[in-house]
């Protein structure tokens, strides 16, 4: 530490030039922060959005693809399955594309037993859902994102069923009462989450009557996932509509890929940025040791040994990029509430940020190391005589 001061001086010889360094790095790991923090929330999802006790059944070539509502007795009667439901994907937003609607036409028995230790709802709600043919209940979160309440008719758009009556995309609900969650890790999966009756679905749609986008299933062993989910596809193997049974994180993985490698489109974005920055903070930390070749030198002269001027070198770029990594990574990390708001339905977690240290430490000896080995293997009187 008593070389501080020291090495904090000749950062700052050139201010100008550091600020814009120190400015350039900020961004660069505040960039970092939020594309791994994302990637990592996709890499990793929460097992509280589904639960190690939940599979998912998909037609086995693509989910984009229906399967027969008439599997479901078939499902039901695996050993190991404690309840199925179905669901099919809505595709829905309030008014503008960019209000997205997490909208689910469900069965209400199945369903809500199912997921009967997951759901808070009154039981005057339930019942008035149950009663009211275009009831909706809607996660209090959506409620308050738009304002809706209790009685209120909302017009939702579908992006792929239209109606039988008059072949429109929009589908009118009416807001029977809210719903919260249990588990805070389930909160922002839930956040969005809109649920109809099945029955409206399939009776007022135009195509696809009779059949399902995916099956849920609780079973009783989660210990026991794997042998339940062969069981349940060897029942439809080699029939028109085989099928891939997983575990509900996994699907969730698959759904989210439908949209392309997510991972891969952010490490290609981190690693253009990065590799600009090595051409950034390389070219300070070179320039900044060529300008103080008579003072390395001097240092030299009164006793710093090569290890030494190495080692204040390195320093200095450990403590430039350490530093401003610091402060976009602590940027980053307070701007995760906003990216959880345009990522709903997305856990995002601090633990992703950890890596950044790493990586601003390996940005340093990356940058630091040519020029302070330059700077170790200074001759003394080439350097006093200013021999660059």
């Amino acid at each position: 530490m008593k070389y501080f001061p020291l090495i904090w001086a000749t950062l700052w010889r050139k201010k100008t030039r550091t600020i814009f360094t120190l400015l350039s790095v900020i961004v660069a790991f505040l960039l970092f922060g939020m594309l791994e923090t994302v990637d990592y929330a996709f890499a990793h999802p929460s097992s509280g959005a589904f639960g190690a006790n939940k599979l998912i059944t998909t037609n086995k070539y693509s989910i984009t693809l229906s399967l027969p509502f008439s599997d479901t007795q078939q499902i039901r009667s695996v050993s190991g399955v404690d309840e199925v439901t179905w669901i099919t994907w809505f595709g829905a937003y309030y008014q503008e594309s960019k209000n997205f609607v997490f909208a689910l036409p469900v069965d209400t028995d199945s369903y809500f037993s199912l997921h009967k230790d997951e759901f808070i709802v009154g039981d005057a709600a339930m019942k008035a859902y149950r009663s009211t043919r275009t009831g909706a209940l809607v996660n209090s979160e959506l409620m308050k994102k738009f304002d809706w309440k209790v009685g209120d008719k909302v017009p939702l758009h579908s992006t792929i069923w239209t109606q039988k009556s008059d072949g429109s995309l929009d589908w009118t609900f009416d807001i029977v009462g809210s719903f919260d969650v249990k588990e805070p890790t389930q909160a922002s999966a839930q956040a969005s989450t809109l649920l109809f009756h099945y029955e409206l679905f399939d009776e007022g749609r135009n195509f696809g009557k009779g059949t399902v986008g995916w099956f849920e299933e609780r079973i009783s062993d989660s210990s026991q996932a794997a042998a339940i989910s062969n069981r349940i596809d060897a029942l439809f193997a080699n029939s028109s509509n085989e099928t891939k049974t997983q575990p509900a994180n996994d699907f969730t993985m698959a759904f989210i890929k439908q949209f392309g490698d997510i991972g891969f489109v952010l490490r290609a974005i981190l690693g253009a940025v990065f590799f600009t920055l090595l051409f950034l903070t390389g070219n300070t930390m070179m320039q900044s040791v060529r300008e103080r070749i008579p003072e390395l030198a001097v240092l030299k002269t009164v006793g710093f040994g090569d290890g030494k001027v190495l080692g204040l070198v390195l320093a200095e770029s450990l403590l430039l990029c350490v530093f401003a990594a610091i402060i976009g990574l602590a940027l980053s990390f307070a701007a995760l509430p906003i990216i959880k708001q345009g990522l709903q339905g997305v856990e995002l977690s601090p633990q992703a940020l950890l890596p950044g240290i790493v990586a601003a430490v390996l940005l340093a000896l990356i940058v630091g190391l040519p020029p302070a080995l330059r700077a170790m293997r200074l001759n003394i009187v080439d350097a006093l005589a200013d021999k660059r």
